[in-house]
């Protein structure tokens, strides 16, 4: 873990938090994008739990990069946890942006550009059914991810409210091993399936794209930069002279500032682990 040490704890006051803010803005239900990664999945466990099942919307909105791995492992999170889902494939609206952006830029769509894109269609979709049925929009992001700017504006960024917004990505790991393993002490079917914690993270926005690559650092090595810079007011001598490179931990802490801006514009989420 990277800074929760009552994970149980952290997961009531994440739900807690959840079923207040819904609730206390008039919502009865919300609507998530379910996307197969240990993210959405455990959003998905906490709204379910805060707000019971029925009252949960996934949307599955597979890409021109998702895997069938990642359709599997949502579609089998939701029936263990008894959520309505439908699926919305995002390959044309993406195309028709691309080609509208070719005249624009005068080449193909790529790189950044292209990505960001898809994450943007998915947001135009989910905000198009909230507003539709009148579902709270919930926001799927993490801590870790946010510090680093690994997100993007107006697509992950989007939503009402972000139940994980406050937990570093090590920590929802164990937040989500946590919940499995209080339902399989209970006698029932552990909600997130197995695969979810076992493949690489990926935001499947590229051909063989993973997330730690992308961001250059494994997870429990930012997590706990992280921790000790923001969390802990810790100095970059100071991190360094824990074990950790001094270049790993300046360009985390430079990116981690840059970023101030990004995390402006992220939606209110609980605070956990203080």
């Amino acid at each position: 873990m990277a800074f929760c040490e009552d994970v149980g704890a952290a997961y009531a006051t994440c739900v807690e938090a959840t079923a207040a803010f819904v609730r206390g803005a008039g919502f009865t239900d919300v609507v998530i994008g379910l996307s197969g990664g240990i993210d959405s999945s455990l959003v998905a466990v906490m709204a379910a739990d805060a707000l019971g099942a029925g009252h949960v919307h996934g949307m599955l909105l597979p890409g021109p990069y998702s895997s069938e791995s990642s359709l599997v492992d949502a579609h089998k999170l939701a029936d263990n946890l008894g959520l309505s889902v439908m699926t919305v494939p995002i390959d044309g609206p993406y195309q028709a942006f691309a080609q509208a952006l070719r005249a624009a830029t005068g080449e193909p769509l790529c790189g950044l550009a292209a990505e960001n894109t898809q994450a943007r269609c998915r947001m135009v979709c989910i905000m198009a059914l909230s507003n539709a049925q009148g579902w709270m929009m919930l926001n799927t992001g993490n801590k870790s991810e946010a510090a680093m700017g690994y997100s993007t504006l107006y697509g992950d960024t989007a939503g009402a409210f972000a139940p994980i917004g406050g937990v570093y990505k090590t920590d929802v790991f164990a937040l989500a091993r946590w919940r499995n393993a209080e339902a399989a002490a209970c006698g029932e079917v552990p909600p997130i399936p197995e695969n979810v914690f076992v493949k690489p993270p990926s935001a499947e926005l590229a051909p063989g794209q993973e997330d730690e690559t992308s961001l250059g650092i494994d997870y429990a090595t930012l997590d706990a930069i992280l921790v000790a810079f923001v969390e802990l007011g810790k100095s970059i001598d100071e991190i360094v002279g824990e074990g950790h490179a001094r270049s790993q931990v300046e360009r985390v802490v430079s990116r981690y500032e840059a970023y101030a801006f990004k995390r402006a514009l992220e939606p209110p989420y609980p605070e956990v682990c203080v």
